[in-house]
């Protein structure tokens, strides 16, 4: 049986204890243009605008693995830092210790719930490719908001990229859970894949 509880204050003051406290970027797509223009036998290229950038992350050609984004999540749930490190392509994970010799609090008396220090550098693939999963519905509503957290940070130095760390079924086109949230039915699904695909093939 499902029981629809209502958040307490007390979820909610749990709730804002996770935060991204750490975010570091630097622009390099300079970098990033000088090797795309590598494979077509070219040494170097100006400086690209909004719309080259979009087209290469969309394309996901290899040099946008060149770009790369370091966080901090903290204050994240145990469980939910399980389901981040999970991935691990293009993504390295280094969390905090629940060792009893080292936090003095026996681990096995631990619950899911106690919060860890979940800190992560990933190239802007990996973000693609982790927005599919950790955006969508049918991952847990505490692991989508931590997601969240992270494509806004990337969406205040990164815009383009921001603008392609979707969740599946916007990705795709249509949905392949197999026990669906119904979202690629609605109007709204619609608008948000015009939006990702505006410019494309046109």
């Amino acid at each position: 049986m499902i029981l629809n509880r209502v958040p307490t204050e007390a979820d909610e003051k749990e709730r804002k204890k996770m935060q991204i406290d750490l975010f570091k970027h630097e622009d390099n797509w300079q970098d990033i243009k000088d090797s795309a223009m590598n494979t077509i036998n070219k040494t170097t290229g100006k400086y690209p605008d909004s719309e080259w950038k979009r087209r290469l992350i969309l394309s996901e050609h290899s040099p946008i693995r060149r770009m790369h984004f370091y966080w901090r999540w903290k204050g994240l749930k145990s469980w939910v830092s399980v389901h981040m490190v999970r991935h691990k392509i293009g993504i390295e994970h280094w969390v905090s210790t629940q060792r009893s010799d080292r936090t003095g609090v026996s681990r096995d008396e631990l619950p899911q719930g106690a919060l860890v220090n979940h800190a992560c550098e990933a190239d802007a693939q990996a973000l693609i490719n982790i927005s599919r999963k950790r955006l969508c519905s049918c991952a847990s509503p505490e692991t989508r908001e931590a997601w969240q957290l992270v494509k806004e940070e990337v969406a205040r130095t990164e815009p383009e990229l921001a603008g392609c760390m979707v969740k599946e079924c916007i990705y795709r086109g249509f949905c392949p859970e197999m026990f669906s949230c119904g979202y690629h039915k609605t109007e709204a699904f619609q608008k948000e894949l015009d939006a990702y695909r505006k410019g494309i093939n046109e």
